[in-house]
């Protein structure tokens, strides 16, 4: 059952390599397959350990449609999925509900219903926070969005921030209420690869703003939404004990990237990648170098980043003391989003997205508990 048990015969590995559609033309890089020197480097102890972790892990929910991201509130999990629903996960039942938008929802790859977050007075309002992708005219949006859920449906309330660029592929849209109680919003460069560098264009960006969608007086620019610039697609955002922000982001042909946020920083999209440097221009903490892990969601847990992994296919530990990482997991496809809890991981895949390999019962919501972890 594991897409990455060793194998023993030529005709065995011709048949996984034939069954693979990420090396197909004109697949966009975010579901480009590993590089060889990635798979060449996991021993085999690494994959016989990885594989026991596989079979002792919890399936929560299954048969999920393109998920993107994890909330939980009273011991329910809530999943957005990109077709535009969400999915509450109460024990062993599943609820998928349609949020109807004032836009429709744009097609384009990588769009859709993105981020969610829940704000702690949720269980009283039923109001949350979405990041989703809309068409006007002829040109591609992005916005965060009031929702509130009824007993069929969310309904799309009201508008907190508009009209942040989309484009072919790069879309961000993670979102994270942080320690502080701000909003955290990850944007793309909506492949226009120099709005990175345009302060005043919302287009890679990390962006920062108060939960009613007013700008902060403490950003670090005058009435302006940027807390940090020159992102190229960033999809994952956690914070550490210290309340110290990382975000994971995607590089170009490689150099995926995870940066510690400092507000105001430039972190060199399209100017630098990997170990480049530039004045005025930050490098990251750690990258991948000519391997990829296109990156995903994250979460930091008892002093370590964990973090999804969709063409790097598998759940990442990285520990930014010694600025090292590794794939604890690495059988179960593409990893989208992770989320954190005293008991340990839970983790989204994302193999139904048109860039995976589905399983019968994919899309899924696992588990790995703490003891698996160690």
């Amino acid at each position: 059952m594991m897409r990455y048990l060793l194998v023993l015969t030529v005709s065995l590995v011709i048949l996984m390599s034939a069954c693979s559609q990420d090396d197909s033309p004109g697949q966009p890089e975010e579901g480009q397959a590993p590089s060889d020197s990635a798979q060449d480097g996991a021993s085999e102890e690494t994959e016989t350990e990885t594989a026991d972790k596989d079979d002792e892990m919890e399936t929560i929910a299954e048969n999920l449609e393109e998920p993107w991201e994890i909330e939980r509130a009273d011991d329910k999990f809530y999943v957005s999925e990109r077709t535009g629903a969400i999915v509450t996960i109460d024990n062993d039942e599943q609820t998928r509900k349609p949020v109807q938008f004032s836009k429709d929802l744009s097609n384009q790859p990588e769009a859709g219903l993105l981020g969610i977050t829940l704000p702690d007075e949720f269980a009283e309002t039923g109001e949350a926070i979405a990041y989703y992708s809309y068409q006007e005219d002829d040109t591609y949006y992005q916005r965060v969005v009031m929702i509130k859920e009824s007993t069929d449906q969310w309904e799309e309330t009201s508008v907190l921030l508009d009209e942040i660029p989309g484009g072919q592929v790069h879309q961000g849209g993670r979102i994270e209420i942080g320690p502080d109680d701000k909003l955290y919003v990850t944007t793309g460069d909506a492949t226009m690869e120099e709005s990175a560098q345009n302060p005043d264009s919302l287009a890679g960006k990390i962006l920062r703003m108060n939960p009613d969608g007013t700008i902060p007086d403490d950003n670090p620019f005058n009435n302006s939404y940027v807390y940090s610039y020159g992102h190229r697609n960033s999809q994952g955002l956690a914070w550490n004990g210290n309340e110290e922000l990382y975000a994971t982001e995607h590089g170009s042909n490689a150099y995926d990237e995870i940066n510690r946020i400092v507000p105001g920083s430039n972190y060199g999209w399209p100017a630098i990648q990997g170990d480049e440097t530039e004045e005025d221009m930050t490098t990251p903490v750690i990258h991948s170098g000519s391997d990829t892990w296109a990156p995903s969601g994250m979460a930091c847990h008892e002093g370590f980043f964990y973090f999804g992994a969709l063409a790097g296919e598998g759940l990442y530990r990285f520990e930014s003391e010694n600025e090292t990482q590794e794939r604890l997991i690495s059988g179960e496809g593409r990893v989208r989003d992770v989320y954190s809890t005293e008991d340990g991981i839970y983790f989204l895949t994302n193999n139904t997205d048109g860039r995976g390999n589905p399983a019968a019962n994919d899309d899924r919501l696992l588990f790995m508990p703490n003891n698996l972890l160690d």
